[in-house]
Order: C-alpha cells, then structure tokens, then sequence
C-alpha cells in the first residue's frame, strides 16, 4: 500500500455505517472531511473504542515505539503477517486496535516502457460505501497532542486482479469484523483471524487511472479522485 489515502465525507457518515448505535464519548466536527490526499505524518481522524463508548481523535498517520524514534521516519503501516509477532508493535499489538475510516486510497504503477514513470490509480469500494482499514494507535488523552501519538494501517497481500495494482492493500474490514476488530471484548487470538483471514476481497473494490498532482500533498480537492485517461498501456 502506497502513503496516500481519502477521508471526504463527514464523520456522521462512517459512523452511521460502522455502529449507529453507539454513543460517541467525546466531540468530534460535524462537517465534511474534505481530505482527498491524506499523507504520511499528517494528523486524521482515527476512531476507538473504550469501555464508556467510542472515541474519534485525530491522530498523526505514523508511529515508533520510543527506542526507534529518529533512527528514520515513522513507518506508516503494518503487515498482517508479522504485525503480532515482530517486536517494533509489541507496544500496540493487541492493546492499540483501531479503525481509519476512508473513501479509498492511493496506488502508484510503473509505466512497463520506463519504470522511472508512475500512473497513480485510485482504489475504493465497489458499492461506493465507506472503507474500514483495520489499524494500531498509540493515543494519551488530554487538550494537546501527545508526541507519542500515532498510528500504522495494517496491509494484507492484495488478491486476485489487484495484484496488478499493487501486492499489498489495507486490511479492509466490513462493518461487522470492524466493530468486532475494535472492541475491548475481542480476545488477541480472534483478533489475529481477523487480521490473517478478514480482509474484504478484491471483488468489493473498483479502481481507475487518476490525475498525477496526487502526488503534491498540497493539492487536496476533489479532482484529485476523477478519473483520467491512461498515458500509456497496461
């Protein structure tokens, strides 16, 4: 998965589809998002779960456990694979589960004439409803931010037609394995079936060629996710 995602709707909205049922314990914006090229190290808005109820914090998108910061930047994601095991996220794994909600993400594919250049493409549901990705947080309450704040998106190998996309994506979840994801409930062994085998498949997703000023993270608006003609063939 490529460092670049989408978070425009307001938040009302992915809550509705992820637990409508639920109280949010603290305050959140009720506007619009507006965010088409989120980037690395930006904050965003992540949602948790406690014992009182749900929480949205806007966190910053990239996380080190203290003995790594500075050694190089903040990685932004996690495999599934290794995710439990390794010992960089053993401070967050299974503590830290969360969700990212998203419209989709970013990918960048080689021209096969000269490597050197990329199409960006842009991936999201098929059904047009907002995406889950299944992260780690670290999050301290209080008014500031912490500066050890931070969280990494879980990845899964990509399947079937994607894999001519990229070889990884996040770990989508639907609505159900998401709640079941976050939930102080869920033991660590469920949450790692969820992690190996709960990736939405490739078959629930739809993508196309988009404008490269994606890769400027200070363009943000709606055109970045239009769809463009392809400069040269796949």
């Amino acid at each position: 998965m490529c460092g670049r995602y989408s978070i425009y709707d307001a938040m009302d909205d992915y809550l509705r589809h992820l637990a409508a049922d639920r109280t949010v314990i603290n305050g959140y914006d009720h506007e619009r998002i507006n965010r088409y090229n989120v980037a690395p190290s930006t904050r965003v808005e992540l949602i948790r779960q406690t014992a009182d109820g749900l929480r949205v914090d806007r966190v910053k998108w990239g996380w080190a456990p203290f003995w790594a910061k500075g050694k190089r930047p903040d990685p932004i994601n996690a495999r599934a694979e290794t995710v439990m095991t390794g010992k960089f996220f053993k401070a967050l794994w299974p503590v830290g589960r969360a969700l990212a909600p998203a419209n989709g993400w970013f990918e960048w594919i080689p021209d096969p004439a000269d490597p050197k250049r990329k199409q960006p493409y842009y991936i999201t549901a098929a059904n047009n409803e907002p995406l889950f990705f299944a992260a780690l947080a670290e999050v301290h309450g209080g008014i500031e931010p912490d500066d050890r704040d931070g969280f990494v998106i879980i990845t899964a190998a990509a399947d079937e037609g994607m894999v001519d996309i990229h070889d990884r994506k996040p770990l989508v979840l639907n609505p159900d394995l998401a709640r079941e994801w976050m939930a102080p409930t869920t033991t660590a062994e469920r949450a790692e079936e969820i992690a190996r085998d709960g990736c939405r498949p490739a078959a629930d997703f739809k993508w196309h060629a988009v404008s490269k000023l994606v890769g400027n993270v200070r363009n943000q608006g709606p055109e970045l996710i239009e769809p463009v003609p392809l400069p040269f063939s796949e």
